[in-house]
Formats: C-alpha cells, sequence, structure tokens
C-alpha cells in the first residue's frame, strides 16, 4: 500500500515539467499572437493613435472666396477678427509678472483677468487661451508697436463674413451659418471643423465646395502629459475661391430702391438672349450681416425667422396669381390649336356667363369687336374667356409647359423655387391638392379664371421673365442663371426652341408692341428720353389666398433685337400695373438707358 503511493507521487513529479512547458508555450504563443496583431497587423491603427496623443494641430482658418458682380463690386468677402491669445505652456513663469503687467498697462486691461486665464490654460494643459476678443483698432495698432516686447502673447485671426451692402440682393447671395454638431458627424469627413461655416442659402449654398477653402494649420508635438515641445511645421490654409456673378450692381441698387414704396414684391431684370440675371430684388429683405454676429439679440432673430412679413423669403421665385401677364399663354393656345387664327376677331362684352357666374370685362362696357393685338393692348378680358373656354383647359396647360411654366426654372438657387400651379382636368379630378379624388372636378368657372391668370393659375416671377423672353428673343426658351460660367459662351447651352409657330409668336410680340403704343402700358415713356422702342404687359391680380390685389408689369426692349426683359411684380398692392408695377420697371430702363 505504501508502495503504491510512493510510485503515484514519483508519476506526478515526472508529469511536472511536461505540463510547466505546455503552459509556457501556450503562453508564450499568446504573446506571439498579440505583438503579431499589435505591431504588424494593427500598426497603422496604433501609430495614428500614438500619433494622435503626441501630435495637435491648431486650425488655420480659410479665407472664404468672395463674391463679385458682373463689374468686380465684391458683394460677399470676409473680414478679420483680431484676438488676443496667450500659450500657456511657452511662458517663461520667470518673466510672467513682467509680460502680463506689460499687456495690461498697454491696452488697459484688467491684470487679475489676465491671471486667471494663464491659470486656467496651465491647469488644463490649453495650447492658447483667448485674452481679448475683437480688439479695437487702436489696442491692435498699440500690440503691433510693442510686439517685440510682449513674447508670450500674439494676434490670433479669425474670419467673418461680410457683406459690404447689407441687404442688397440678400435672396441671391444667400447667408452663412455655423455647423452643427449632427452636421459635424458626416461633414468632418469632407474637412469641415465644429462651428465651421457653411452656405444656408443662395450663392454661398449653391457654390459652398467652391467658395470654403481648405483648413491649415501648425502641427505642434506634447509630451505624455500634454506639454508644447515643439512645433512640426505649418500648413497654410487655401483660399476658396471667387465667384462672379451676372448680377449688375447699378442695375440692382435701382431695382432695390423702386421696391422701397412697396409692401412686398420683386423685380428680375434678365438678359432675354441667354437668361443671364442682372439684377433680382426681392422685398421685404435683411441684412445678411446678421448671419455674422457672434451674439443676435432675440429681437432682431424674431423679425427675421418669425415675422409674418417673411422676410427670407425670395418673392422673385414664389408663386402668385398672374392675371393679364397671363393672357399671352391663352392667345398661343388658341393660335397653336387652330380654332383661333391669327385673323380672329371676337366680340367683347360687358360680361359673359359661365357656370353660375358672369365674368366681366375690366371696363364693364366691352371694347367692340377686336383681334388678339388689339385684345391685349386694352387686355380684354372677355375676348380671352372665349379664346380659352374654346380651346380648352388641357391646350393651354400644353402651350404654358412650352414655356417653362409649371416647372422649375433651372435657376442656380432653385432651393428656394416653387414650381407654381398651372391646372388641368386631371388636377381637378384627383382632389386639387386639398380635396378628396372625384368630388372636385373641373367647372366651367374654371376655364374662365384659367383663361385671365386667376385662382387655378399661380406662376412666379422668374417663370414669367422666362416666357416672355421667348417672345422676345423669338422663340428660345432660355434658362435663368446668376453665374457666369468660366467666361465661355453659354448662348447656345442654355436656350432651348420651343415648339411654337414663329408667326404666332410674332403676332403676340406685335400686340405687346401696342400695349406699350397705345395699350394699357403707354405711360412707361413719360419722364424718359432717347427709349428705345419697348414692349410689354400689364397685369393686375385678385390674391387667390384672400388678400389685395396684385400688381404686375412685364417688359423688353428694344422690342426687335431686345437685350433686356424686366418684371416688376408688387404684393398686395391694389390700384392697377400700370399704377405701381410700371413704373418700377421705368426705372430700370431709364438706368440700363443712360449706362448703356
Amino acid at each position: 500500500m505504501i508502495k503504491s503511493s510512493s510510485n503515484k507521487k514519483l508519476i506526478s513529479l515526472k508529469r511536472q515539467p511536461l505540463v510547466l512547458i505546455i503552459f509556457s508555450s501556450i503562453s508564450f504563443l499568446l504573446i506571439l499572437l498579440r505583438l503579431i496583431f499589435l505591431q504588424i497587423l494593427n500598426y497603422e491603427s496604433f501609430k495614428k493613435m500614438s500619433d494622435e496623443n503626441r501630435i495637435r494641430l491648431i486650425a488655420s482658418q480659410p479665407i472664404r472666396g468672395r463674391i463679385l458682380d458682373k463689374n468686380g463690386y465684391v458683394l460677399a468677402d470676409s473680414r478679420v477678427k483680431y484676438s488676443l491669445i496667450l500659450k500657456p505652456q511657452t511662458v517663461k513663469e520667470s518673466n510672467w509678472e513682467k509680460h502680463k503687467l506689460g499687456i495690461s498697462d498697454l491696452l488697459n486691461l484688467d491684470s487679475n483677468l489676465i491671471q486667471k486665464k494663464y491659470f486656467d490654460g496651465q491647469k488644463n494643459q490649453k495650447l492658447s487661451v483667448t485674452i481679448l476678443d475683437d480688439l479695437k483698432v487702436d489696442q491692435l495698432i498699440k500690440f503691433k508697436e510693442n510686439e517685440d516686447n510682449l513674447f508670450s502673447f500674439e494676434i490670433a485671426t479669425k474670419l467673418i463674413r461680410n457683406y459690404p451692402y447689407q441687404s442688397v440682393a440678400a435672396h441671391v447671395i444667400g447667408y452663412t451659418q455655423p455647423i452643427t454638431e449632427s452636421e459635424y458627424k458626416f461633414l468632418s469627413k469632407k474637412g469641415y471643423k465644429l462651428n465651421d461655416l457653411i452656405g444656408r442659402t443662395g450663392i454661398e449654398y449653391v457654390y459652398e465646395d467652391l467658395i470654403r477653402g481648405e483648413w491649415g494649420g501648425e502641427m505642434v508635438e506634447v509630451n505624455s502629459l500634454g506639454k508644447f515641445q515643439r512645433s512640426l511645421g505649418i500648413k497654410p490654409s487655401r483660399q476658396g475661391n471667387d465667384i462672379e456673378l451676372t448680377i449688375d450692381m447699378n442695375l440692382q441698387l435701382v431695382a432695390e430702391e423702386a421696391l422701397l414704396e412697396k409692401k412686398a414684391g420683386a423685380i428680375i431684370v434678365m438678359d432675354p438672349r441667354d437668361g443671364a440675371i442682372l439684377a433680382m430684388a426681392s422685398k421685404p429683405t435683411f441684412d445678411l450681416n446678421f448671419f455674422s454676429k457672434d451674439f443676435k439679440p432675440e429681437r432682431e432673430y424674431n423679425k427675421l425667422f418669425n415675422s409674418a412679413e417673411k422676410p427670407l423669403f425670395n418673392r422673385a421665385l414664389n408663386a402668385y396669381d398672374p392675371g393679364s401677364v397671363w393672357k399671352i399663354v391663352t392667345a398661343l393656345a388658341g393660335l397653336e390649336s387652330g380654332k383661333f387664327p391669327i385673323d380672329t376677331m371676337l366680340e367683347t362684352k360687358p360680361c359673359i356667363t359661365y357656370g353660375s357666374q358672369c365674368f366681366r370685362e375690366h371696363n364693364d362696357l366691352g371694347f367692340g369687336v377686336i383681334g388678339y393685338e388689339d385684345a391685349l393692348r386694352v387686355s380684354s378680358n372677355t375676348f380671352f374667356y372665349q379664346v380659352g373656354y374654346g380651346v380648352g383647359v388641357d391646350e393651354i396647360y400644353a402651350v404654358s409647359r412650352k414655356l417653362g411654366f409649371n416647372s422649375l426654372s433651372g435657376i442656380e438657387i432653385s432651393e428656394q423655387e416653387s414650381m407654381g400651379l398651372v391646372a388641368n382636368k386631371q388636377w381637378a379630378q384627383d382632389g386639387r391638392g386639398w380635396g378628396e379624388a372625384g368630388r372636385t372636378p373641373w367647372v366651367p368657372e374654371d376655364i374662365a379664371s384659367m383663361s385671365i391668370g386667376q385662382f387655378v393659375v399661380q406662376v412666379t416671377p422668374i417663370q414669367i421673365a422666362r416666357a416672355y423672353a421667348a417672345i422676345a428673343n423669338g422663340g428660345y426658351l432660355v434658362t435663368p442663371h446668376l453665374t457666369k460660367k468660366n467666361g465661355d459662351n453659354i448662348l447656345d447651352e442654355k436656350r432651348i426652341q420651343i415648339d411654337i409657330e414663329p408667326k404666332n409668336l410674332q403676332l403676340i410680340k406685335t400686340g405687346l408692341k401696342k400695349v406699350v403704343e397705345s395699350g394699357t402700358g403707354r405711360s412707361i415713356n413719360y419722364g424718359v428720353s432717347n427709349l428705345p422702342p419697348v414692349s410689354g404687359k400689364t397685369g393686375t391680380a385678385e390674391d387667390g389666398e384672400g388678400g389685395l390685389d396684385h400688381a404686375w408689369f412685364v417688359c423688353f426692349t428694344p422690342s426687335e433685337n431686345s437685350e433686356l426683359l424686366v418684371v416688376a411684380f408688387a404684393q398686395n398692392t391694389p390700384g392697377g400695373g400700370s399704377v405701381h408695377a410700371l413704373p418700377m420697371a421705368r426705372e430700370i430702363l431709364k438706368v440700363w438707358n443712360e449706362n448703356k
């Protein structure tokens, strides 16, 4: 029994080295695998983490590109804000008291405040702390004159977006705002920094990638405690590209001034040959520099974002009832359908009944028997009721589409643009956008309203500009644009020939010329000398939303080989297009003619 127990102990002792060897081997193998994982498989990842722990970047903000008008006037640039900073970890403690008192006396600063910020920087191992934000000019000069004796302090610059003309062309230029934390999660991959600026609207938004530039900065090495060791080099920031607009500041300023006395409205000035926008004004407007303020007063904020006047709203791209400026569409529908050819003569009346309503002539008398040209000249309602009702809604809708209505214009700032509404039978059958399908059918009253641009038609001033440009330029639908394309001629690329008989377009053009010669638009020449022949159309529209009437006037000049087109719109300004909208267009024509 004793012998058996001794044998077991002997066997157990012989096995111990084998177990130890196996255990050691497994442990060594695990360590080896871990080393392979750390040193080979994940080398780059851990190297990056190591570098991030010892290398810090002091970022340098890029200069955002400028926005210029066609003549080189600066509409948006960057203003430098100067701040006094201290790099606490580079300060020699033996010299600190001397430097602190020196900067305090020089710039009239509280030395206790400087000391507090210095201690905070040291305690939290900050690479830099701001002592004074936004230095005044005299403070900056004093610092620069004594810079050689202030080794511990530096001037840091921050770029603030600046708009020299404040509210002029605000809806075109647009504004910038800091990115949010949620945006930073994906924008950081594109090189954005937290609270970096980004374009929100207008040209600032559309050309963000070109305008923004690229961040630079200084790479510094720190030790394991986060203390500054040395500078590893500086990568300069890259300035953003300038954007040159087609806007002519001379005309833009006149357009803004023409709108001053109006409650709300818009003016568009365009070259009808290629769609270049020479001016685009919208009222109410707003000061773009509001968005560059570090602190935004609540009153100013509410006036901008919560006001019933909606100053951020671009009226030039919003849809309204067009009234009589729409009559060219009904006229072309009659001509193109063949049901009302060029020589059509119709008897106008005090009113014509459609459905349950008698639709009146605007003079309550009628104008006798007239044709297309005189119908446009005197802006007869009952003439166009008859044409519209005769051809039907689908024919009017088809022609309107050819002229660019019920679609976006193609202008760069399309994020602000409405498609408008041109009704048709299917739209009514589907519920008119608010009702139940099958319960809001097309009725006779609809076609009468549609024929003169009321209620079931809503269009934007930019759409009106495109349609009238097609009349002015001989049948080409242009794409409105605000920017030049590398100085190249974009005439052919931006124009589409419309499928409408040239003789029909010419008839409309002749009628529009008569509007100005002896019709509702004849006052366009009052007080203006040597103005080339002008063609145009007045319009007065009931507000489909229940407000006061809108006033419209559209014109182009010269009547042949036109170079300039103006759309003037006064929102909820009763009294007629010839009274309120036409004078605004006249101011544009006057300045354009003088400069020309």
